[in-house]
């Protein structure tokens, strides 16, 4: 009793605490009233975002950026390369800068070859952040057993039976 009341006396108690603030830091939750000013209701700083605002913050700081600039790719074909060609075409994929386009015929396929360089222009001025170097264009064939990057060669089906 006698040490706690010399204790408070002489201010050890506080001292302590103190120095354990200063050493491990303040991790007690703050009340309404201990906020600092700059949470104050009209301080700078505290207007709202638009959601626009805060997707592109959102899209930069996390390296969003070009992937999502290569799905609106997708989205806006018909207006990046015009409604003639987009009724003829579907893009297939978009991997490591390789667009992929997929034609219903032959002569699509050919003629979209023929304005590669034109439509990488037309890609490079209407979405630059797609980062789009090359066009990779397919014309319809016969179906394909290859059901991935990691197929092993052979007959296919066939070479199931004797």
């Amino acid at each position: 009793m006698v040490a706690r009341r010399m204790a408070r006396v002489s201010g050890e108690p506080a001292r302590v605490y103190r120095h354990f603030r200063e050493v491990f830091g303040d991790q007690r939750p703050r009340s309404k009233r201990a906020a600092s000013s700059e949470d104050a209701p009209f301080s700078p700083g505290r207007d709202v975002l638009s959601v626009a605002g805060a997707m592109e913050s959102l899209s930069s700081e996390m390296g969003w950026t070009t992937s999502m600039a290569q799905a609106s790719l997708v989205i806006d074909w018909p207006t990046i390369v015009g409604e003639s060609i987009a009724e003829h075409t579907q893009v297939q994929s978009v991997d490591q800068g390789v667009l992929t386009v997929a034609c219903d015929s032959s002569a699509w396929a050919t003629q979209l070859r023929l304005m590669r360089h034109e439509l990488l222009v037309r890609l490079s001025e209407q979405v630059p952040e797609a980062a789009i170097e090359s066009i990779d264009v397919r014309a319809p064939g016969a179906p394909s057993w290859r059901k991935g990057p990691r197929s092993v060669p052979g007959r296919g089906p066939r070479d199931t039976y004797a």
